[in-house]
């Protein structure tokens, strides 16, 4: 049946407001739902800039770096952290402009969980710097990484409510990020410090993992069109945390102050990582019941979980001499590696559109 003229024009605003949800991840008001004042029909204009959420992919670039080069793929993990390390310092340009430029839109965006994708972002690049030995720009990096941390996380907590997707396990994945680094760091003579710092992130973050769980809608474990992964790569991240923390932990040293705390992190760790693992089963059967195949830019915290879980299971194994949970480490690393290339793919499509 012939479309009038106003069913073809509302047809194209549907279409378009659809593809600018899939390329920002942001809401936009649906045709016939407009806010109160608006009078016109025409879609919101695209942002210039890429939103918060777009952290996660120097994340998910940076931790399948890191595995890459754990598994003895060292050209490919450099690529990689070429493209990391490019795309963290556009994203901090944006950062900045918008802070200098546009300063009631940055405090909104600050308001988010996405907003700390910023922290994570910058301690896994500097994690995977300090594994090539750049360990003073490393350091810098877990400065710059607290600070950010301190000035976002309260802002963030402040805002969390019911019903919220998985970008709010964010709050944990920022935390464990200084513990990540600052572990990696701590074996160097002069700052064994660290050792204490890490902990005690390590420690807030699972519990920041536990008070924000009850707030997770898990209707986003079928509905989520990306960062519902973050659930299990937060579980996944906490256990990367422990495992780093246990052979520079020294009962007679920087956490002598805590008696027992080397066997309370590493029974953590294990329960960590069979929980990660548990969440990262159930989200493949979710994903292959009710396939989600749009891109949008949120599936970059897909693949940033599905690498850390891999480079958790490397990391353990390393430390408990598992041979078996190498192994799997292995594979999940190649789905991950496969993950990476997909989403960059149809990153790429959707740029060019």
């Amino acid at each position: 049946m012939p479309r009038s003229r106003g069913q073809g024009r509302g047809a194209a605003v549907g279409e378009a407001e659809g593809r600018a949800v899939r390329r920002t991840g942001d809401a936009v008001p649906v045709s016939g739902a407009r806010p109160a004042g608006s009078h016109t029909s025409a879609p919101p204009p695209k942002d210039r800039f890429p939103p918060p959420a777009a952290g996660g992919a120097v994340m998910a670039t940076g931790i399948v770096s890191v595995g890459l080069r754990t598994t003895g793929w060292p050209v490919a993990s450099g690529v990689l952290l070429v493209v990391a390390v490019a795309l963290w310092v556009a994203l901090a340009g944006v950062f900045v402009w918008r802070l200098w430029r546009d300063v009631h839109r940055w405090r909104a965006d600050a308001d988010t969980p996405p907003a700390l994708t910023g922290v994570a972002a910058t301690t896994v690049l500097g994690t995977r710097l300090a594994l090539t030995g750049a360990r003073p720009v490393a350091l810098a990096l877990l400065a710059l990484s607290v600070a950010l941390w301190l000035v976002l996380l309260p802002s963030v907590v402040r805002h969390l409510r019911r019903r919220m997707p998985g970008a709010v396990f964010l709050v944990c994945v920022a935390t464990q990020g200084p513990a990540v680094l600052g572990a990696t760091l701590a074996p160097v003579p002069g700052t064994r410090w660290l050792t204490g710092t890490a902990t005690g992130f390590f420690l807030l973050g699972v519990l920041l993992y536990v008070a924000v769980f009850p707030l997770f809608d898990a209707r986003q474990v079928w509905t989520g069109t990306g960062d519902h992964w973050v659930v299990a790569g937060a579980l996944a991240i906490s256990a990367l945390a422990g495992s780093k923390l246990l052979p520079v932990m020294d009962p007679h040293g920087a956490v002598r102050a805590l008696p027992g705390a080397y066997g309370v992190v590493r029974v953590a760790t294990l329960v960590l990582l069979a929980l990660a693992l548990a969440g990262y089963a159930l989200l493949v059967w979710a994903e292959a019941r009710r396939p989600r195949t749009t891109y949008d830019i949120r599936r970059w915290s897909t693949v940033f979980p599905l690498g850390m879980t891999a480079v958790a299971c490397l990391s353990v194994a390393a430390v408990e001499a598992v041979p078996g949970l190498r192994v799997l480490g292995d594979v999940l690393l190649a789905v991950a590696v496969g993950a990476w290339c997909a989403v960059g793919a149809a990153a790429l499509v959707d740029a060019a559109r």
